[in-house]
């Protein structure tokens, strides 16, 4: 008992920290998309605040990230990610463990959230899942993200893990997006992120390490759509071998 109220302690100066560091970040972001070139907008804003902001708060939470096999991923090839999801620790987690810029996809109702609304709405690709004319337009944007060299973060699961199984089933937009954009699908898994953060009780926090360990990227040039289905085990049986 006293163990969780000191993680729910930690967990409020936590959720203090974010909210500081938010606004000081959404301050930085409004001046990069205000007076930097359309282009080059989304590249420094990752590199220069996204990360920085990642990093930051992680070490305030008192987290160590380890990343491994970053070797594994070629500096300037773009590339569709994904990775599991199990806290919200994994966010800023998976900006640290990836240099590329990237944009994520995230829930359109995301981006009705104040001050990190406005984030999302300029870094992230949002989706109305509910909606299929909505989803057709969020592959159409990841698809023109990958062309402009912006890499794409998808996690396959859709949701948190909540359950004791390593993964949960894929939906297939990432594959598909891989296939149609014929680029590598790189695949990242995270360790520790559920300890440290419950995702049942999301303001319980414990300091610690979280891994973040990538995979050997999977080449999709030449598949077809009916490659999916092969692409998509392939990848769940690799990811399911490194959380084992």
């Amino acid at each position: 008992m006293l163990f969780r109220f000191l993680r729910m302690l930690f967990g409020i100066y936590a959720m203090i920290v974010f909210l500081i560091t938010l606004l000081i970040s959404t301050t930085c972001y409004f001046f990069v998309f205000t007076f930097i070139k359309k282009e080059k907008a989304p590249f420094i804003a990752h590199h220069y605040i996204s990360r920085t902001w990642a990093g930051t708060i992680l070490i305030l939470f008192g987290i160590r990230t380890v990343v491994r096999n970053r070797e594994l991923l070629e500096p300037s090839a773009t590339y569709v990610f994904i990775a599991n999801h199990l806290s919200q620790l994994d966010i800023p987690a998976y900006a640290v463990a990836t240099k590329h810029p990237i944009r994520f996809l995230a829930k359109s109702e995301l981006t009705k959230l104040p001050f990190m609304g406005y984030i999302i709405k300029r870094l992230y690709v949002s989706v109305d899942r509910k909606d299929k004319v909505a989803r057709a337009k969020s592959m159409e944007n990841m698809i023109a993200s990958l062309k402009e060299g912006i890499s794409v973060f998808i996690c396959p699961e859709g949701t948190r893990n909540k359950t004791n199984e390593p993964l949960l089933p894929f939906h297939d937009g990432a594959f598909r997006l891989a296939i149609q954009s014929q680029l590598p699908l790189a695949c990242m898994v995270i360790k520790n992120s559920g300890k440290l953060l419950s995702p049942l009780r999301p303001i319980e926090l414990s300091p610690g390490t979280l891994i973040c360990e990538w995979c050997k990227p999977f080449p999709t040039k030449g598949m077809t759509i009916d490659d999916l289905p092969a692409l998509k085990t392939a990848v769940l049986e690799e990811m399911t071998k490194h959380l084992r």
